[in-house]
């Protein structure tokens, strides 16, 4: 058997490519990489990888890759994933997220495969909702609120529509928080994590610079999330969308604290106005009994660990920096 991760070199990428080569004996692993691509994430595995050059923007390549390594499934992970970034530069954000994922099908198309797809839609899609609407259902009103969001609801109904007129195996996922080793130092826990490994070892002074600390959020480990979706591919129904997330539902703030709390020095903190973005989303909190129906999956990873390990990867990463 064969799979595809675009997006290989990720955060989310990275860790499942591991998840597959620890618990999926027999499965070859196929990454899609720019040739620009970091690879510092997959290093430690690269030698067990199977690595093609291509790019979601053209779609020759993916013809090309996919004709060269016929996945029995393909996990679409790949996007310009920064909501803050994508209200700076919307149409590059729609290009990767859209353009990219409807070459990714095409193309699927063109090379006369039928593998099973994993597209990756998100939380976001489904905007700031009421309250009332918690936990968030898929049939819940999809209220993008940032051009990141606008871009996954397009690949969320792109999918969908591939499913209904050309009958490609798609199958969606809206993804909630999920973080863990290897997250973006863009993203709020991260960021947090980052900065205090900085002020641990001296490079910077405090306080860490936050944005809004009351947005609500349900956490996930990465490892937990990368189980899921293989579950998905195996169990789940192409045509269907579901809600992935975990169970423990905090603040950003209370994330803040479980890391100020798991600092080697007093920590400080204090609100960037440049970090608050033009809309945000604030309640996110999913119902994933449908997924959870299909699969049996569960989440077991506590949050304190994530952090603990997210800080971790950060403190180690400072040290790498600093030998390099």
């Amino acid at each position: 058997m064969r799979v595809l991760i675009t997006g290989i070199t990720g955060m989310v990428g990275s860790h499942l490519a591991e998840y597959i080569l620890a618990h999926q004996p027999g499965v070859e692993v196929h990454g899609l990489v720019r040739w620009r691509s970091p690879l510092d994430n997959i290093r430690h595995v690269q030698d067990k990888l199977r690595l093609h050059l291509g790019d979601l923007k053209d779609l020759n390549s993916l013809v090309t890759v996919l004709k060269e390594c016929r996945p029995d499934w393909i996990f679409h992970l790949a996007a310009q994933s920064y909501v803050t970034v994508s209200f700076h530069a919307a149409a590059d954000t729609l290009s990767n997220n859209v353009i990219g994922t409807a070459n990714l099908l095409d193309a699927v198309r063109l090379a006369g495969l039928d593998p099973r797809i994993h597209i990756c839609s998100s939380s976001e899609v489904y905007g700031q909702v009421q309250e009332s609407e918690l936990p968030i259902r898929e049939t819940n009103m999809l209220r993008p609120a940032s051009p990141y969001a606008v871009s996954k609801a397009g690949e969320d109904m792109l999918a969908y529509q591939y499913f209904l007129s050309w009958g490609l195996q798609t199958i969606r996922t809206r993804m909630f928080t999920h973080t863990g080793p290897r997250r973006g130092a863009v993203f709020a826990e991260s960021t947090f994590a980052r900065q205090i490994a900085e002020i641990e070892s001296g490079i910077k002074t405090g306080p860490v610079k936050v944005g809004n600390l009351d947005s609500v959020r349900t956490i996930a480990d990465v490892r937990d999330a990368v189980h899921a979706y293989w579950l998905l591919l195996e169990k789940c129904q192409a045509g269907e969308v579901y809600n992935i997330g975990g169970t423990r539902t905090v603040t950003v703030g209370e994330i803040l604290e479980c890391l100020k709390g798991m600092a080697r020095c007093q920590i400080a903190h204090e609100v960037d106005p440049k970090r608050l973005r033009p809309s945000d989303v604030t309640l996110q909190v999913p119902d994933i009994s449908k997924f959870q129906a299909a699969t049996g999956w569960a989440p077991v990873i506590p949050m304190e660990k994530t952090l603990g390990d997210l800080l971790d990867y950060h403190r180690n990463e400072i040290k790498r920096e600093r030998m390099a």
